[in-house]
């Protein structure tokens, strides 16, 4: 953990030694997930854009003593303007709130039970919960400048953080997994670690969109002028629920051929055998193809698809092939058989050196 690192030295030509209080530790690359004050981060000394959301909220965790269906089996945003606040349905007897405090609120005395009951008092009491937790929380929104120096790496909080409203600090931070993972393997058996570089470039806009959409959605949810609250729904024409429909495409990085589905999430179709199509491609690179689009001769750990159950998706897009990562995002596509060509050169020196499951 963050609390026993003391030192990080870096960069060794084949390494990076971390000093803990178990001892020190070698490594070829270090990827700090490591949270809010990431040492990582601090060691690396990139600096963090503010994208000018910081309030404190107090995080309820309660286990429910008895059904209470009325407060809802999904989670809500409670746009009050007195004390704005989240209700989540957790699993099981599970719940969750999230309320807001006030500027001249003490966060320690707020987090006392007796506060903790009264905060709760619109939906719960005594008789309906017991507590498991309660923890005052500073919502911010920012992102780092710099995610990788040299074999130092930032993933998650440690990268970027956001408030809460979309719901989107875990599923970044996995995200941030899914497209480091498999580059970082690829470097580790041979390829060219310039392929570490599109990292930052792809994921930091991606999450830098959805940050600043969670920013304005609080700002709707946390408003305690009901007038503006009201003159923010008209500017969105009364239809905030839109903003959830975002799909951000990555920011630049791997690419060939036509790119206009580049950086996007490729399909998951159900295949004609009853599988899906993970089941089937593996953890690796994976050719979504017509028939007529099959390469003549099989490229070395690229399996090929041409099951009927993904033709229809082709030809919505009007496209012979599409390549997917191992991340299953679009590298690109195909309309001729020229660019199906320029796809497979493209990933042909990770294909080389990769041990990808097929």
């Amino acid at each position: 953990m963050t609390r026993f690192l003391t030192q990080i030295v870096a960069p060794y030509a084949d390494g990076v030694t971390i000093t803990s209080s178990h001892g020190d530790v070698r490594a070829r690359y270090v990827v700090g997930c490591d949270g809010a004050r990431s040492f990582v981060r601090q060691t690396m000394g990139t600096r963090m854009e503010d994208l000018g959301f910081d309030e404190r909220w107090v995080v309820v965790d309660a286990l429910l003593k008895r059904p209470r269906p009325d407060l809802g089996d999904y989670s809500l945003q409670h746009c009050n303007p007195a004390r704005p606040a989240t209700y989540v349905r957790g699993v099981n007897n599970r719940r969750r709130w999230e309320i807001a405090l006030k500027p001249d609120e003490d966060p320690e005395l707020m987090t006392t039970p007796a506060e903790i009951w009264q905060l709760l008092s619109p939906w719960i009491n005594r008789d309906d919960a017991e507590l498991e937790r309660a923890v005052c929380y500073m919502f911010r929104s920012m992102i780092a400048d710099q995610w990788r120096q040299g074999r130092l790496l930032l993933a998650g909080d440690a990268a970027h953080l956001t408030p809460p409203f979309l719901g989107q600090g875990l599923c970044a931070g996995m995200r941030d997994a899914a497209n480091l993972a498999w580059k970082l393997a690829a470097v580790l058996d041979g390829a060219d670690v310039a392929l570490l570089d599109t990292y930052q470039s792809e994921r930091r806009p991606h999450v830098h969109e959805y940050i600043a959409l969670a920013v304005r959605l609080g700002g709707l949810i946390n408003t305690t002028n009901p007038a503006a609250a009201l003159a923010q729904w008209d500017q969105d024409d009364g239809q905030p629920a839109r903003m959830q429909s975002i799909k951000p495409r990555l920011g630049p990085g791997l690419a060939a051929g036509d790119t206009t589905l580049t950086g996007t999430v490729a399909p998951q179709p159900w295949l004609s055998d009853g599988r899906r199509l993970d089941d089937v491609a593996g953890l690796g690179f994976v050719l979504l193809a017509r028939p007529d689009f099959v390469p003549p001769n099989r490229e070395p750990g690229l399996p090929v698809i041409a099951d009927r159950e993904v033709q229809g998706w082709l030809h919505e897009h009007a496209i012979g092939a599409a390549l997917v990562r191992p991340d299953r995002i679009i590298l690109g596509t195909a309309k001729s058989v020229a660019q199906r060509d320029a796809l497979l050169a493209a990933i042909r020196p990770i294909l080389q050196v990769g041990k990808f499951a097929v």
